[in-house]
């Protein structure tokens, strides 16, 4: 699987209380494939996972939501 996406950037799109693993599972997935990986959000900085029953770990925001634009 690895290169299957190269040169390829996706956008993931987050907001606080997100569940952590459906972030960090397909994040490294698209990583491996060899994909370009942004966090998008509308937080700020960083955005609170949750974990099960508790607040998990904070993750930096790559860009705002406001500053991107899709294309193809």
């Amino acid at each position: 699987m690895a290169n299957q996406l190269k040169d390829k950037r996706v956008a993931v799109l987050v907001a606080n209380g997100f569940e952590e693993v459906e972030l960090t599972k397909p994040v490294e997935a698209l990583k491996e494939a060899g994909a370009t990986v942004d966090i998008i959000s509308p937080e700020g900085k960083t955005v609170r996972a949750w974990a099960e029953k508790d607040w998990g770990k904070d993750y930096p925001v790559d860009k705002d939501i406001k500053e991107v634009v899709a294309s193809s």
